[in-house]
């Protein structure tokens, strides 16, 4: 009498590919290749869109601060200004998010309760789900007007530093705001991810960091930090890649203005995605032509942060 050992695992015939292997892998394979056409038809849509404004430009496109696209017969036009404004509020948001979104992320994973952690991680996926307009709303009807003494005081104590200089906009509503909003509006990205990132932290190398005396914030800086330095970079691009593209909130809280400013509290600099939210329902002939040749650079600057955030993951096989 023979025994079979159950453990023994089936074999599985390596000689012909099963029919649902090839139509998954060829199905797999297709929606690849299509995110690449889509990607390459909204490029050459906006090359081809905006080619009759600018040949009909009669100034320097990436270099002027002006902006008059609606004359057809000397139209003149630059996208200096706005992309100032557009990096400029999104390295705000940025620098202003991603220390607030690491700490969020390190107390889930190794400081809550289990209860508390869950809840937090709740939060944070329902902040991400909240709409742009929501947050413009918030920011011009409420955090505009509490910021105001906030940005007097800025400028009592900090106003020798040129990014805080006075006056102050009686507004309040200034590239600080915007780049605060922005802030809150990429802060679950961040968090999300970094979450994540240092939930796969192996155990071992936290152990064994315990064992050696560390504490617990050693064990973090030695064992976990170093760990998921790329995963936390490639989600800090990611959401400065949200804030590059965000319309609605900073066109409803920034004024309409054209012009390069490092001021802070003060009000002026706007972003492309809000120029172009503002100025297109009344652009005719070249207007729209213009407007889509700035869409085109934010497109490009948008496309690079973000290819520069996968390079950053992709550097390391555990967050590939």
């Amino acid at each position: 009498m023979t025994t079979t050992d159950s453990s023994t695992p089936a074999r599985v015939p390596t000689g012909r590919r099963r029919i649902g292997d090839v139509i998954f892998a060829n199905t797999a394979s297709g929606a690849g290749a299509l995110i690449l056409l889509i990607l390459a038809g909204v490029a050459a849509f906006l090359i081809i869109q905006s080619m009759d404004s600018l040949r009909a430009n009669t100034v320097n496109f990436f270099t002027t601060t002006d902006w008059n696209a609606s004359t057809r017969e000397d139209p003149a036009f630059g996208v200096a200004a706005l992309a100032f404004g557009t990096v400029l509020a999104a390295t705000i948001a940025l620098l202003l998010a991603t220390p607030v979104a690491i700490g969020i992320a390190l107390f889930i994973v190794y400081y809550a309760p289990r209860r508390v952690a869950a809840l937090l991680g709740y939060i944070v996926d329902l902040l991400a789900a909240i709409p742009s307009v929501v947050y413009g709303l918030w920011g011009v009807v409420f955090l505009v007007g509490q910021l105001r003494p906030f940005y007097d005081a800025l400028e009592n104590y900090l106003g020798w530093i040129p990014l805080f200089a006075g006056p102050v906009s009686a507004t309040g509503r200034t590239m600080l705001s915007a780049g605060l909003v922005l802030a809150v509006m990429i802060l679950p990205i961040i968090t999300a991810m970094s979450r994540d990132v240092f939930h796969q932290v192996p155990q071992a190398n936290r152990e064994a960091a315990l064992a050696l005396g560390a504490t617990r914030w050693e064990m973090i800086r030695m064992a976990v930090l170093p760990f998921g330095r790329p995963g936390v970079i490639g989600g800090a691009m990611l959401g400065l890649g949200r804030a590059l593209g965000e319309t609605m909130a900073v066109a409803m809280i920034l004024s309409p203005s054209l012009v390069i400013s490092p001021f802070l509290l003060q009000s002026g600099n706007q972003t492309i995605a809000a120029h172009i939210a503002l100025q297109y329902p009344e652009a005719t002939g070249y207007g729209v032509s213009a407007l889509i040749a700035a869409g085109l650079v934010l497109f490009a600057i948008t496309l690079a942060v973000n290819m520069g955030a996968r390079f950053i993951v992709a550097r390391r096989k555990e967050f590939s």
